[in-house]
């Protein structure tokens, strides 16, 4: 089974463990990067230092309340450039509001979840997007 390289663009500690372990604990094989703000993001597609020697990821969880650029201005320019847009983005994020959900869509999101706040629902959460995006659907 072809490894998953899965870019987490996450700044709360608190779920990229949670989410790193929610990973761990499926079955798939796969390789977490982790990156903490919006500017890391782009730094690390375009293989700026120190992402240098980093592979591109065939999947992105990509939260929307970052520093430096927020998931919004990350999303959009991943699926502007026609070296990354083919990247699945999976919008992973505590808001629920309307207006970001639009955007995100707008913005040619492939998916937005709203986090759970229970600990085990957030767990499941995760393991069903891994379930769907690498085990059912075909990444390029």
């Amino acid at each position: 089974m072809k490894e998953i390289h899965i870019l987490l663009v996450e700044d709360n500690e608190g779920d990229i463990l949670l989410t790193t372990e929610a990973l761990e604990e499926g079955r798939i094989i796969n390789k977490v990067s982790v990156v903490k703000d919006g500017k890391q993001a782009i730094d690390f597609l375009n293989q700026k230092e120190p992402f240098q020697d980093v592979s591109l990821p065939n999947l992105i969880l990509l939260d929307i309340n970052l520093p430096k650029k927020n998931g919004h201005e990350v999303l959009k320019y991943i699926k502007s450039s026609k070296q990354f847009r083919h990247i699945p983005i999976i919008m992973l994020t505590t808001s629920s509001s309307e207006s970001d959900i639009i955007q995100a869509y707008d913005h040619y999101a492939n998916c937005f979840i709203t986090k759970p706040v229970d600990v085990n629902e957030f767990m499941t959460a995760v393991a069903k997007i891994e379930n769907f995006w690498i085990s059912i659907v075909q990444l390029p």
